[in-house]
């Protein structure tokens, strides 16, 4: 998992609640594990006007033209902007999967899914929990004739907006020294691969048996 780093990303405004996972990633598309290639699917039952399934070629496929990712403001957003609920339903790790293969970092919302927002920051996502008000005016803003461009900050735990706003977020210290240093479940397992082969070593030696 790559290290989260501070970036300045465009916003995408998915002005919708109870945004469940099958929304984001449907479940046509969860017989890859490889948790790459999911990004072209992202929100396929709203994106295109036709039936997606694996393999499929977007690049003709007909295109929902009201979709918000499907404006060219929005085209190469990395910041997600949505109400509250999102990623409830279906425990599906491929809906994070989906979300950072396109491109997204980070996700803002009143509120998610728990199990969703573990698994956010487990692929390298940070989902941040704001007021409603909050989050009202960042939707007033990303629908300007410019897209609306954000900072975000980990380190400081603040997003910056290019007007000199600047938005306090709170996240769990643990999680954040994890997403600052890529560390997934497995690297964190590695940092001890010594202590580890120690061990097993040593068991080797008490119990051979077992090894036989």
């Amino acid at each position: 998992m790559d290290k989260f780093e501070i970036f300045t990303g465009v916003v995408a405004p998915l002005d919708r609640s109870n945004v469940d996972t099958d929304a984001i990633i449907p479940k046509q598309f969860l017989k890859s594990i490889k948790r790459t290639g999911f990004g072209p699917y992202l929100f396929d039952e709203w994106r295109y006007m036709d039936h997606g399934e694996p393999d499929m070629d977007c690049t003709n496929r007909p295109l929902n033209t009201e979709f918000v990712l499907n404006d060219q403001r929005y085209s190469s957003a990395q910041v997600l902007l949505a109400r509250e609920n999102f990623g409830c339903g279906s425990s599906r790790e491929h809906a994070p999967w989906a979300l950072a293969d396109f491109g997204f970092k980070v996700v803002l919302a009143p509120s998610f899914a728990d199990i969703f927002f573990n698994n956010c920051f487990k692929n390298g996502i940070l989902p941040i929990v704001l007021d409603d008000a909050v989050i009202d005016g960042l939707f007033g803003k990303a629908r300007g004739e410019q897209a609306l461009e954000i900072t975000v900050d980990l380190q400081a735990n603040e997003l910056r907006l290019t007007d000199g706003e600047v938005i306090s977020f709170e996240v769990d210290e643990f999680r954040k020294h994890c997403l600052l240093e890529g560390l997934d479940d497995i690297g964190l397992t590695l940092r001890h691969a010594d202590e580890i082969k120690a061990f097993e070593q040593q068991r080797r030696e008490q119990a051979p048996w077992v090894f036989a």
